[in-house]
């Protein structure tokens, strides 16, 4: 069992017990297109802001579906009127682009390593490698994925397992520290995101 195996490192294992389990809620499951363009829209913005833009976005296309062709004929002031801004536009038109030149479906990249997947994706502009791994896990449900960019998941990992490290000396403490919960890394990270640390 995933929980039993996160359960030997004593630190997570502590964080388990005190943590609600995650809710998952697979919005986009499998849809990778489309979650890619939700992930751009979301960009450095609030989550309310971030919904209600791509809720108007969507309103553009006549099935509230933003189809690659779609996408890429719809005029510039089309789109700044859902709230976009200029660079979020040159990015959904890049993953527009790159759709409809290369596969993008679940079971097309189901063949692939998370790796790959990375290697495969990070090439569109504005899609790097953070927002792939919240792909991995959200949409492709992949279940040793290890996001050691996400600003979060560090800060929660340094406190609880007390790393003093700075640059690449933490980023390799991080790594070494979740190697001992493959092949579960997502769960973990799942737990990690929901604990709140006592103060």
């Amino acid at each position: 069992m995933p929980l039993d195996h996160l359960s030997k490192d004593l630190i997570l294992k502590q964080i388990i017990e005190t943590t609600p389990a995650p809710k998952v809620a697979y919005e986009y499951a499998g849809d990778v297109y489309l979650a890619l363009l939700e992930s751009i829209v979301s960009q450095q913005i609030s989550t309310k802001a971030a919904d209600a833009i791509f809720l108007r976005f969507r309103n553009l296309f006549p099935d509230r579906y933003p189809h690659a062709g779609q996408l890429l004929t719809r005029s510039f002031d089309d789109l700044r009127s859902a709230g976009l801004s200029g660079q979020k536009i040159k990015y959904l038109q890049s993953v527009a682009a790159f759709a409809l030149e290369n596969p993008m479906d679940a079971a097309y990249l189901g063949a692939m390593t998370d790796e790959e997947i990375v290697r495969y994706l990070t090439p569109i502009a504005g899609v790097g490698r953070w927002t792939v791994e919240m792909l991995l896990m959200f949409v492709l449900d992949r279940p040793d994925v290890f996001p050691v960019d996400d600003l979060v998941i560090r800060q929660k990992m340094i406190r609880a397992y007390g790393v003093t490290e700075t640059g690449r000396a933490q980023y390799r403490r991080l790594h070494e520290i979740a190697e001992a919960w493959r092949p579960h890394r997502t769960l973990a990270c799942r737990y990690l995101w929901r604990w709140k640390p006592a103060l």
